[in-house]
């Protein structure tokens, strides 16, 4: 059975083929472009292509050239079905099955998708034709939008007239119909309602363009009714999981790099209409972490912009705790505040675009200085306040899933705890409070890595481990002696180690007779630093971490010895080197 041409579309929507390679082969950004070494051969000079845009990479060494499954397929030695489950994961979608419920499921969304877009393009049209819409046309008007916001956002109004419902059960099922949530049964008058009945609404589409749910706005402020409504959640809709106008913004992305997110309809639509198109909005809840793992797709500095009001900081404050924790080094996250009584839409028609990107820029804080501020304001002389204070920040920062950032965090807030305890002792300063690195600092380290290749920092992993516990090497010295480095520079330390092995001491690095700048560079990328320090005096997790490196930097020489055997195969077609590469490739296979 084929994968529905639908569900692969999704997958390709959800994941930049940019974000897939960069997790195989380092990328750098030239033009529209990003290029990087080639993953099929060995080479000095970069010749590998990726284009977002276009969704296709291109090796001009090999001739290689696809899309995103291929390029699994070719560089995980995959089957097409396998790379479907692999990337389906990946985008944090379902995996699909084929069994008969998946195919009742896939039923089900056409039918839910084709039901949505005929209300959508119903009530759209409608609002244009329907003498029932003058109010909300006048509402429109009031609120500054042309013709050409509504149009681009498909914006419509529900009237009183029953002539759309009474088509559409003619056409699906009550069934079907129930399950989107447009409409639902009241007991007392024993009929299906129009849920947005006389309400403007806004489409919400998937990220795929397709229209999954409504937002609603009442015309006329009543207290015994929501001002907003959304679409409740369906098998097809979950608010947590989707973003208002991300299916616009995601196209944006291969040309700006931040994205406004904000917490209205007519915010977005507000200022889409002053031309500032990247832009989205939660629906009516708080931020989750899903829609923070759906934008760090595709944009690398998020600016959360609420309503200038206690409401609005009150949300930004949950946001900002429910988001740190996917905080990562070459992401930002950033927060707007806007003067008192106003929201996005209202600031950008006042002082329009620039002047809102000019402010933007002046005034985004980053999240933990957010976090810090809010914290801190409540905090007195007592000693019990202060603690609460450093525990709740603690927290926050053992939450954070990257380790970079969550250790620069936490040290972050440790330095700023003891700038609010001028008495401090000196032994709490030495012992606990280290010299806070920004985030900044954090995104150069991030940016200097990406120019290094894996294999790298696997080797100044290994050599870290030898630098710190020569101790245990030497009696495990068995372990490294035939372990290959494909640095020069790594290449001439680890056979100084090696030479040194009987009489190296750990604190007697100076000893080695190499340049120490080789020695700072370990020092500096081992990525296993955080591991190690916490494992220090276990020695069997510190032997099993070194051999899970060994088994790396064996493999990463089985491939390069099946890539040279490629391309010698490719020239002479002799059976003896294909039944070496077959060998090869069975025993990179078990490894």
């Amino acid at each position: 059975m084929k994968y529905p041409k639908e569900y692969l579309q999704e997958i390709k929507t959800r994941l930049k083929i940019s974000t897939v390679v960069s997790k195989t082969v380092s990328l750098k950004k030239r033009g529209k472009e990003y290029v990087g070494l080639s993953p099929f051969k060995t080479e000095k000079t970069p010749s590998f292509t990726v284009n977002d845009e276009k969704e296709f990479y291109h090796c001009f060494s090999t001739a290689e050239h696809g899309n995103i499954f291929d390029f699994v397929m070719k560089t995980q030695n995959l089957k097409f079905g396998e790379s479907v489950k692999y990337l389906a994961n990946l985008a944090g979608m379902r995996p699909y099955t084929f069994s008969k419920e998946d195919e009742i499921r896939e039923e089900k969304w056409n039918k839910y998708k084709l039901i949505y877009a005929k209300y959508v393009e119903f009530y759209h049209k409608d609002l244009f034709k329907n003498p029932l819409a003058k109010d909300a046309k006048d509402y429109l008007k009031n609120r500054s939008l042309t013709i050409d916001e509504v149009k681009k956002f498909k914006i419509g109004y529900v009237s009183s007239d029953d002539k759309f419902k009474e088509d559409i059960f003619k056409d699906f099922s009550e069934s079907e119909i129930k399950d989107t949530g447009l409409f639902y049964f009241d007991e007392n008058r024993k009929k299906y309602v129009d849920r947005f009945r006389d309400r403007i609404i806004f489409p919400i589409n998937n990220i795929s363009g397709d229209p999954i749910a409504l937002g609603g706005r009442i015309l006329n402020d009543n207290k015994y009714l929501a001002k907003y409504i959304n679409s409740p959640e369906t098998p097809f809709f979950k608010k947590g999981s989707n973003l208002y106008n991300l299916d616009f913004t995601r196209k944006l992305s291969n040309n700006i790099n931040n994205i406004f997110l904000v917490e209205g309809y007519m915010d977005v639509v507000g200022l889409s209409k002053n031309k500032v198109d990247n832009v989205v909005a939660n629906l009516g809840t708080s931020l989750t972490t899903r829609q923070i793992l759906t934008l760090n797709q595709f944009f690398q500095h998020i600016i959360v912009c609420f309503d200038g009001d206690e409401s609005g900081y009150k949300a930004a404050l949950r946001a900002a705790e429910n988001s740190i924790v996917e905080l990562k080094p070459e992401k930002e996250i950033s927060f707007l505040f806007l003067p008192d009584k106003h929201d996005p839409d209202s600031f950008v028609n006042e002082k329009g675009k620039d002047f809102f990107e000019d402010f933007s820029k002046s005034n985004s804080v980053p999240i933990h200085e957010f976090i810090f501020s809010h914290y801190s304001r409540d905090i007195d002389d007592k000693p019990s306040s202060r603690a609460i204070f450093e525990k709740n920040l603690r927290a926050l920062s053992a939450n954070i899933k990257d380790e970079f950032v969550k250790k620069y965090v936490l040290e972050y807030f440790l330095g700023k705890v003891s700038e609010l305890t001028p008495n401090i002792n000196f032994k709490y300063k030495k012992n606990y409070v280290k010299p806070a690195r920004s985030l900044k600092s954090t995104q150069n380290y991030y940016n200097e890595t990406k120019t290094l290749k894996a294999i790298d920092i696997k080797e100044f992993s290994f050599l870290y481990i030898l630098l710190k516990k020569s101790d245990l090497i030497k009696h495990n010295f068995n372990l490294i002696e035939n372990v290959k480095l494909f640095s020069s520079e790594n290449k001439t330390l680890f056979e100084e180690i090696k030479s040194h092995t009987n009489n190296f001491e750990d604190n007697n690095i100076e000893s080695l007779k190499i340049d120490q700048s080789l020695i700072d560079r370990v020092f500096k990328y081992a990525s296993i630093k955080h591991i190690l320090i916490k494992n220090l005096n276990d020695d069997q997790k510190i032997l099993e971490i070194l051999s899970e490196l060994i088994r790396d930097l064996k493999n990463y020489e089985l491939e390069l010895r099946i890539t040279d055997l490629e391309s010698k195969f490719s020239k002479d077609l002799s059976e003896a080197t294909f039944n070496e590469l077959k060998e090869l490739k069975k025993l990179q296979k078990f490894n």
